[in-house]
């Protein structure tokens, strides 16, 4: 009751949006993503749902981030409920996303770990909230360790990776979205 969204999300829409609008082939985007051709078509067409890593390498590759495709793929809601996810018993990294739609934040949670190798670098402002476990993140040279209940704020621009330390680890990122230019041109 009152509650709004109950079919699955399908992403492909938005990707060839964007890759339209880069005027970009999909074979360009297979080269930059690393996928394949057929792969990437049948994702355009709601016939495969991507993984969340073959998702950043589509997002990378398209100039954009996954949680932007995701946004643009699902219409946004002036009120809506996000349910917490049955619990499985799954040992992989899962992310969820606590914001439907193109609004002007995102919120996602992260639960286990994730590719620690991967870099990111948002044009916005971003806050990190450790609801559980322990992360170490990497920004600006430096190492920081945060434990449950600890956040860091980053501003947009910072180069930054993160890993749990601890199993089941969860973190909640809260970010203004790439589309909202929060932060002026510092090239002025």
């Amino acid at each position: 009751m009152g509650d709004n969204k109950e079919q699955p999300l399908r992403v492909g829409a938005a990707v060839r949006r964007r890759r339209r609008a880069l005027d970009l082939t999909l074979a360009v985007v297979a080269e930059r993503s690393g996928l394949s051709v057929p792969f990437l078509s049948q994702i355009e067409n709601d016939r495969a749902r991507p993984s969340r890593s073959s998702l950043e390498k589509v997002a990378d590759a398209l100039r954009t981030t996954a949680v932007e495709l995701l946004a643009a793929a699902d219409p946004a809601c002036s009120v809506d409920v996000v349910r917490a996810e049955v619990a499985e018993l799954r040992p992989e990294p899962r992310v969820r996303s606590l914001v439907r739609g193109h609004h002007q934040l995102h919120a996602s949670e992260f639960t286990g770990d994730h590719d620690a190798g991967r870099e990111f670098q948002h044009r916005n402002d971003e806050l990190m909230y450790v609801a559980d476990g322990a992360v170490e993140i990497e920004a600006e040279g430096r190492a920081y360790r945060l434990a449950r209940g600890d956040t860091m704020y980053l501003t947009g621009g910072v180069r930054h990776r993160w890993r749990a330390t601890v199993p089941d680890t969860r973190v909640i990122v809260v970010a203004v979205a790439e589309h909202i230019e929060a932060v002026q041109d510092r090239t002025r």
